[in-house]
This record gives C-alpha cells, sequence and structure tokens, in this order.
C-alpha cells in the first residue's frame, strides 16, 4: 500500500490518519490460505457475503463501469475490499476534509467504513482483482457527494 496526502505535493501519509476516520488496512497473504483471516473479520464486522471482482482492460464497458466510482460518493455500508492482483487507488477524505491518496496492491486489505467521502480509480494498467465483502445480499450503491449538498 501507497499513502499519500494529494494537496501536499504527495507528502506521505500514516495509517493512523487512515484510522482517524474509521478506515482500516490490514496486509493479508494472498498466496496462503487466507480464508481465516477473511472469516474472523466477517465475523467481527457482520460481513455474511463474499465474492471476487476481476477488472481488466477486456472488460465490457470499463470506463463506463469505472466512471460510477471516480466522482466522490459514500456507501451506507462498509466498502471491504482484499486485493488479490492488480491495483487501484483509493482517494479519501481526511478528519480535516482533505484527500489522502490510497493506491492498493496485491495483499492489501482495505475497509472503507459506510458514511466515509471517498472516490476509486484504476491505475492506467487498468486491472484489480479483488475480494468483496457485505453485509447483506444487496451489496451497496454510491450516493454522489453533490447530492447530499
Amino acid at each position: 500500500m501507497k499513502l499519500s496526502w494529494l494537496a501536499d505535493n504527495n507528502q506521505p501519509i500514516a495509517v493512523a490518519d487512515l484510522n482517524r476516520v474509521g478506515v482500516h488496512y490490514e496486509q493479508v497473504d494472498t498466496a496462503g490460505d487466507m480464508q481465516p483471516q477473511l472469516d474472523n473479520l466477517k465475523q467481527a464486522r457482520g460481513y455474511v457475503e463474499q465474492d471476487i471482482i476481476e477488472l481488466t482492460p477486456q472488460t465490457p464497458n470499463l470506463d463506463t463501469l469505472c466512471d460510477k466510482f471516480k466522482d466522490e460518493h459514500l456507501h451506507t455500508d462498509d466498502e471491504v475490499r482484499l486485493v488479490l492482483a492488480g491495483e487501484g487507488v483509493f482517494d479519501i477524505r481526511s478528519a480535516d476534509d482533505q484527500w489522502m491518496r490510497v493506491t492498493v496492491e496485491a495483499g492489501d486489505l482495505l475497509v472503507v467504513p459506510a458514511n466515509c467521502y471517498h472516490r476509486f480509480f484504476l491505475t492506467p494498467r487498468k486491472h484489480i482483482r479483488c475480494v468483496r465483502l457485505f453485509k447483506d445480499t444487496s451489496g451497496w450503491t454510491p450516493v454522489y457527494r453533490e447530492s447530499q449538498v
């Protein structure tokens, strides 16, 4: 995982800055049996659904799909991603409303808590494969910030 402030010439930040807004991060050995670690997180946080999503340059309508998440939004449920391959970028609002850039790679498990403003992008490689966890079968939908103002 790579962390930096966007407004401060990409100065590095600490995991503690993420923790202040409720973001949870941990490293997972994706080469081994990762299910026990996922099961512990599911039990601790009440997640009941698990799936895998993969985005690649060959994904139909990839740009349209990604466009839904490039604008600032929140979800009413946690957004949980364990990256298995590839990489992605989460910009997350800090406690003082600044952007924290989080680039996730294989082995990074990130929980963006419910009601935390963020946005998501693929890197130029346009590839990410993730385990997702949900609290119910319906998943979640984005609530865009401009609709809240």
